[in-house]
């Protein structure tokens, strides 16, 4: 039985949380977690939190053994993107990307 969890609007690049999230995917969950809790960037915090919470869906189901769960797929979006004026040498302004991700994750049993 799959679990799904899901993070919409995260304010961190899609790029930088894919370099994260390709690390983790076919992990035995405790495994994943504790890579997450080494791995030294922001995107890990934020996967972190959502694999928590698909690990916290899998449970709510009395069929499932949480113990024997694995990370079967991680995908992240692209979402909307916030756009803001940066100003620049004699009277131009350069646009600025605030990107935003969609993260979502789905566990399984092994």
């Amino acid at each position: 039985m799959e679990s799904i969890a899901k993070a919409r609007f995260i304010r961190i690049a899609p790029r930088k949380v894919r370099i994260v999230a390709e690390n983790m995917k076919g992990m035995p969950v405790g495994k994943a977690l504790s890579l997450l809790n080494f791995t030294p960037k922001k995107a890990a915090g934020v996967l972190h939190k959502v694999l928590t919470s698909a690990v916290a869906n899998a449970g709510q189901n009395p069929n499932v053994d949480v113990d024997t769960l694995y990370v079967k797929r991680v995908w992240v979006d692209e979402g909307p993107t916030m756009k803001r004026w940066r100003a620049r040498a004699q009277g131009r302004a350069y646009r600025i990307n605030k990107r935003t991700s969609h993260i979502t994750i789905v566990l399984d049993e092994s």
